[in-house]
C-alpha cells in the first residue's frame, strides 16, 4: 500500500513523528536556556533554533500551558515560586528606614479632597501612620487591610471606606468575591500598591492568589497607580501575578534599587522616585 495512503514512511515510522520529536527537543532546550538565564525571548528562540516567530510563540505558549514557564511580553520567564510569608509584625521591622522614607514620599502625592486606595502590607501601614502624623484634609481612604484601617479609624481628617470579605490572617486582608465586587463599584484618584515582588520582565507579584485578584480590581478602579517597594523587592517574583507594568504610573523606592532595573522602568515611561 502506498505510504501516502497510510501516513507511514518507507521504514515503518510515521512521517509526522520526526517533526514532533524536533518540537519536543527544541522545547527541552528552551527550558534549559530558561533555567540558566531565567528568561527567554521570542527573538532568541527564532535565532537559536532557526524557526519562525509563529513557531517560537507556539513553543512558548505550549510550555506556558504545561506550567513550565510564565509568558511575558515578548517571551517567557521561569515560573513564579512561593516564598515564606512573614507575619506583619516581622515585616514591619524589615527595611524600616526605607519604608518610612517611601511612605513620606507617597504622602506628598496625596492632595485634599482626593480618594485613595491603600492595600495591605507594612509599607502601606507606614503610609497610614504618616497620614495620622500629617493629615491631609477631607480625603477618603479605601482599604481592605485591617492593619491599615486600624491606624486610620480615629483620624478625623479623613473618611474611611472598609472593603469587607473573608479575613486572611497573615496579612489581615479581607479578600474574596464580595471584596472584589465592592471594589469594582468604587473609584479612586490614586492607588498605592505594596508588593512582595517587582520584576521588570514580569510585573508585580504577591503571595496569595485571592489578594492578587483583589489588587487587580484596585488598579482598575484608580486613575493613577503608585507602587511602594523598597529595593529588596526588585528582581523578586512571588507566587501570584498582580499585573504587568503597563498599569503602573510611578514607583517609589530607595536608592538601593538596582540602577539597571530603575533605568528600565524609566525607559517604559514609569516615574521612579528614590526616597
Amino acid at each position: 500500500m502506498p505510504s501516502g495512503a497510510t501516513g507511514w514512511g518507507e521504514w515503518g515510522m510515521s512521517i509526522r513523528k520526526p517533526n514532533r520529536l524536533l518540537a519536543e527537543e527544541r522545547r527541552r532546550e528552551i527550558l534549559g536556556v530558561l533555567g540558566q538565564n531565567g528568561r527567554i525571548t521570542v527573538e532568541e528562540v527564532v535565532r537559536r533554533f532557526g524557526v519562525s516567530a509563529v513557531t517560537a510563540r507556539g513553543d512558548l505558549d505550549a510550555l506556558s500551558e504545561s506550567g513550565a514557564l510564565v509568558r511575558s511580553h515578548g517571551g517567557g520567564v521561569r515560573p513564579l515560586t512561593a516564598a515564606p510569608e512573614h507575619p506583619l509584625l516581622v515585616r514591619a521591622g524589615m527595611h524600616r528606614p526605607e519604608k518610612v522614607r517611601i511612605a513620606r514620599a507617597a504622602l506628598k502625592l496625596i492632595q485634599p479632597l482626593q480618594t485613595v486606595i491603600l492595600c495591605t502590607g507594612s509599607t502601606s501601614a507606614e503610609l497610614a501612620s504618616q497620614l495620622g502624623q500629617q493629615p491631609v484634609e477631607n480625603i477618603t481612604v479605601i482599604t481592605y487591610a485591617l492593619n491599615v484601617a486600624t491606624k486610620l479609624a480615629e483620624n478625623p481628617a479623613l473618611s474611611l471606606v472598609m472593603v469587607g470579605g473573608v479575613l486572611r490572617q497573615p496579612s489581615t486582608a479581607f479578600v474574596g468575591p464580595q471584596a472584589e465586587q465592592m471594589m469594582h463599584s468604587l473609584h479612586a484618584d490614586h492607588c498605592f500598591m505594596s508588593t512582595v515582588g517587582l520584576d521588570v520582565n514580569v510585573g508585580l507579584t504577591t503571595l496569595d492568589i485571592m489578594e492578587a485578584q483583589l489588587n487587580r480590581c484596585m488598579i482598575q478602579s484608580a486613575a493613577q497607580v503608585t507602587v511602594l517597594a523598597d529595593s529588596s523587592k526588585f528582581g523578586h517574583r512571588s507566587l501570584s501575578l498582580i499585573c504587568d507594568l503597563q498599569s503602573v504610573h510611578r514607583v517609589i523606592t530607595d536608592p538601593g534599587a538596582p540602577p539597571q532595573q530603575v533605568e528600565k522602568l524609566r525607559a517604559r515611561g514609569i516615574e521612579v522616585i528614590l526616597a
